[in-house]
């Protein structure tokens, strides 16, 4: 079986991290065998309350290629599975402080649920950009030099 695990790395470059959570996504039939088949993608998404329930936006799942009529829209917003406590956590920190809720990573599980990491984040100023890109190069660097 092949392991689906699709990321938005932009986010971890925009976002700074405070708390994940992992959540089930109501999805349609030919969503899930989309997204099996590794067709879906997490960049420009997020998070959003309505009614006191957790949607994703932005999420694209492209339509299943042997789907007929019941096929899906690609775009269309999907509500997260989350327990109330962890709905009302998300539901206080996102109106008090100005922090938002941005999908990290789309994965299956091994029950062949399909999960989405959703993590609150502040975003980043740039000089925090940059600092995290200087990081990155040091680390290729060592990793550069203890290769040789």
């Amino acid at each position: 079986m092949q392991k689906i695990n699709i990321r938005n790395k932009r986010a971890s470059f925009e976002y700074e991290f405070i708390d994940e959570f992992v959540a089930g996504i109501q999805l349609f039939g030919t969503e899930i065998k989309s997204i099996r088949a590794g067709k879906a993608s997490l960049v420009d998404s997020f998070c959003y309350f309505a009614n006191s329930e957790l949607y994703v936006k932005g999420m694209h799942i492209a339509e299943y290629r042997f789907g007929s009529y019941y096929n899906h829209e690609e775009k269309r917003e999907r509500k997260l599975l989350l327990n109330r406590k962890e709905l009302d956590k998300l539901d206080r920190k996102t109106k008090e402080s100005g922090l938002s809720i941005v999908p990290i990573s789309l994965f299956i599980t091994e029950k062949g649920f399909a999960k989405l990491k959703i993590a609150l984040c502040r975003g980043k100023k740039n000089y925090d950009k940059r600092e995290s890109l200087k990081q990155k190069d040091h680390k290729r660097d060592i990793d550069r030099l203890m290769k040789k």
